[in-house]
């Protein structure tokens, strides 16, 4: 967030006024000082202001009269009312109006520099939220959503190697949006109006894999009729993402790494090479070092991918852009489903602030699906969450140090609580997972879990 933001002073004592305005200005926010409420409505009018600092009891037009048009004309700006005859009445009534936040006097000035911090990290999000909803109206390009560092960094980055024709390996847990990130970074390269195919390695036996891939000629085997082109085929002059590519099987990973330095395919049953020009992305949500260390994953292969990494951070680790996301599936789910629910209560923001998503940015999404289908009203409340989030008991499933589980277990656990906040509907649990119904029924009967 920027600090040069406008802020608007309106005090009559003169050396209060004149304090104010040379502390602010001198922790860098751009400020107008103003001594009666008449000013202060003439310099509404003039400019925008993000927040206005005003006095309650002045001679001409007091605080809540300013409060009341600023709520009414200026409903963006946020505003901290300060008097020195605080009354439980006033402080009701400020709040009433749209005040961010009752001071009285005499503050502290650490104090009031942290609430006029917060007022404008609302002011922000808020309007972070409108330029969202318009630039989903606008364009159908893909959108990263967020303004935590680590987001900014991450479309920094995609912007520096969308033009530069190399592979990108996109490492990050499931849910994380490693899909989102390829299709952003094919829509700002050269190859934009060519086709962006994606696959999902996890998904296919390896012989169905390498006729997805590859194709076949006609003959190639039985009920084979015809000629059937590969997905590296139909991707020829785009992009090409495979998706849980640490689950293709190691003779398919030798077949890949000749596509990619031989930039040719040759069909099932086929007998002649065919050209192909297509970029490859890949992700995965495995340590792919360590699988080449242990031999599940070729060397070789790994060092062809890995020309650029990028890492998907975890929700639990931008917890700041929550609001953001919430509100922009809030906007498209309402939508899609013609309801005219627009607004997210504040205890179900504080409940969602707490939680750490071990489904990502996948299970947010899935959370405020079920909230918009269950309100009946405009606003999302608390009983519109899954039962385990309205009690606020949902356990932490991040691995900490005294957890010290084989792998399989903390897998175990973690489908168990999704399959939990899922209400059993697995479906919507394989989606959180990342994986199809039939991988997820296979983990069910290899954890000895109630299938029905």
């Amino acid at each position: 967030m920027k600090k040069n933001r406008q802020i608007l002073i309106v005090e009559d004592e003169e050396i209060a006024r004149e304090n104010l305005d040379y502390i602010l200005r001198k922790d860098g926010y751009d400020t107008v000082a103003v001594e009666n409420g008449k000013k202060a409505l003439v310099a509404l009018a003039a400019e925008t202001f993000d927040l206005v600092i005003t006095d309650l009891r002045m001679p001409d037009i007091d605080g809540m009269e300013i409060l009341k048009t600023i709520r009414k004309t200026y409903p963006e700006t946020e505003t901290l009312l300060i008097t020195g005859f605080a009354t439980v009445s006033s402080a009701v009534e400020a709040m009433h109006q749209g005040a961010f936040y009752y001071v009285p006097k005499p503050y502290k000035m650490d104090d009031l520099k942290v609430l006029i911090q917060r007022a404008l990290e609302k002011r922000y999000l808020t309007q972070e939220i409108v330029r969202l909803k318009t630039q989903l109206e606008e364009q159908t390009s893909p959108l990263i959503i967020g303004q935590s560092k680590s987001i900014q960094a991450l479309r920094e980055t995609i912007s520096q190697i969308s033009a530069v024709d190399c592979n990108v390996l996109i490492l990050g847990e499931t849910g994380t949006g490693k899909e989102l990130i390829a299709r952003s970074i094919h829509h700002a390269s050269p190859r934009r109006n060519k086709r962006f195919m994606a696959i999902n390695c996890a998904s296919f036996s390896e012989e169905l894999l390498g006729n997805e891939l590859f194709g076949h000629e006609s003959g190639a085997y039985t009920g084979a009729k015809g000629i059937k082109k590969g997905l590296f085929e139909t991707a020829d002059g785009g992009t090409f993402f495979m998706d849980e590519i640490g689950d293709m099987p190691l003779s398919m990973q030798v077949k890949l790494l000749r596509v990619l330095e031989d930039k040719c395919i040759m069909r099932l049953g086929g007998v002649e090479e065919i050209p192909i020009d297509v970029r490859i992305l890949a992700a995965t949500n495995k340590d792919l070092k360590a699988e080449v260390d242990t031999g599940m994953f070729r060397r070789d292969l790994y060092y062809r991918l890995n020309v650029v990494t990028l890492n998907a951070p975890a929700l639990s680790a931008r917890k700041e852009d929550i609001q953001l996301l919430a509100h922009f599936f809030l906007k498209r789910l309402s939508k899609a489903m013609s309801k005219p629910v627009d607004k997210i209560a504040g205890g179900v923001m504080e409940i969602l602030g707490n939680y750490q998503f071990p489904g990502n940015v996948r299970e947010l999404e899935n959370i405020i699906e079920r909230a918009v289908v269950m309100c009946n009203g405009d606003t999302i409340q608390e009983s519109h969450l899954p039962p385990d989030l309205q009690e606020n008991r949902v356990e932490v499933s991040r691995i900490i140090e005294t957890e010290w589980l084989p792998l399989a277990e903390h897998e175990r656990k973690y489908i168990i609580r999704v399959l939990e906040a899922m209400a059993g509907n697995k479906t919507k649990a394989a989606e959180i997972l990342g994986i199809d119904r039939v991988s997820l029924w296979r983990k069910l009967k290899r954890y000895h879990l109630d299938l029905d």
